[in-house]
């Protein structure tokens, strides 16, 4: 009998002592603080502003606000790489199709003597296809130019080329075929202004449409976030 009430005795110790052990544990450790909502917040815009950039292009026809893309990181990170380098500055709009999109991106664009030569520069480099279901072809939406199926069947992006959706129900047959990385959020006017100029049989606008600079929007880290932490040359890199 005894041993029995020993051994209830035991038992009823370790159970309290667990209780307290797991009571213990659920409280904060010393020098833990929990991130209000405001600091949470803010966490979440910087991160936001770090994986989905934005950029302002100034054109001879208007300024545009456009944004990356977060799910299409390979394109995202060599834009900005180039945008860093000022590779777009001084680049012609070489192809412009009313109701369908406008076409930028070729280095070659800025000399008038390699005109015969427009829409197949660029670096020599190709970015791999980043097809994201999300991501249509709306107006605004920023994809990357390639080279045709034959000569590109993986569908792999020029290294700097790139269009801007003017009209969504037309380039709607592209979903899934070209990678699109980004979007124009401000400056929708612009894209309408630039595909109402005249232009060629080859599609090439006869006055000079171009990128002036593109620059990247930097911000100020917010207070909250900041006290938390105390070639193939025969194909054409074109749209088809």
């Amino acid at each position: 009998m005894k041993r029995i009430i020993f051994i209830t005795a035991v038992l009823a110790m370790v159970a309290s002592a667990s209780v307290s052990c797991g009571s213990f544990g659920g409280k904060k450790k010393a020098g833990e603080t929990e991130l209000d909502d405001s600091t949470k917040t803010a966490m979440e815009m910087e991160r936001m502003r770090k994986e989905m950039p934005e950029f302002i292009m100034e054109t001879t026809h208007g300024t545009m606000k456009i944004r990356l893309y977060d799910k299409t990181p390979q394109h995202r990170d060599n834009f900005a790489k180039l945008v860093s380098e000022n590779y777009y500055d001084g680049i012609r709009f070489h192809r412009v199709i009313e109701g369908f999109m406008i076409q930028t991106g070729d280095p070659f664009s800025r000399d008038t003597a390699m005109i015969d030569s427009w829409g197949i520069g660029g670096p020599d480099y190709t970015v791999p296809a980043e097809f994201i279901a999300e991501y249509g072809h709306k107006k605004g939406a920023i994809a990357a130019a390639r080279k045709g199926d034959m000569a590109n069947p993986k569908k792999a992006s020029s290294g700097s080329q790139f269009y801007i959706v003017h009209d969504p129900e037309v380039c709607r047959q592209l979903d899934g075929q070209y990678t699109v990385f980004g979007e124009v959020t401000e400056g929708l006017e612009v894209i309408d202004a630039i595909a109402s100029v005249a232009t060629d049989r080859r599609d090439r606008p006869y006055e000079d449409v171009m990128i002036l600079s593109i620059k990247k929007v930097e911000y100020e880290e917010p207070a909250a976030a900041a006290d938390s932490t105390t070639v193939e040359t025969a194909d054409s890199t074109e749209t088809k």
